[in-house]
């Protein structure tokens, strides 16, 4: 079964919705910068799933940007 983020970048990429994708690239960044920058506490679990997470953001970015340069390849044929 899909985890949350799988299905939702698989529905902004089914939607076309690189805003969306981009903004949640953005925010987990910024959790990941966040957290690895703390002390005090062991975050790597938390970091370890946030970076599995902008894995599967920049898959989805990656299948997004080859399906638009297919839509302009079959367009412009």
């Amino acid at each position: 079964m899909p985890s949350a983020i799988e299905q939702i970048v698989d529905t902004y990429v089914r939607l076309k919705n690189r805003r969306g994708l981009d903004e949640l690239m953005m925010h987990r960044q910024r959790l990941a910068v966040d957290l690895k920058s703390r002390s005090g506490y062991d975050f790597s679990l938390p970091i370890s799933q946030i970076d599995d997470e902008i894995a599967v953001i920049e898959a989805g970015l990656s299948r997004l940007k080859a399906d638009s340069a297919a839509f302009g390849a079959t367009r412009t044929a």
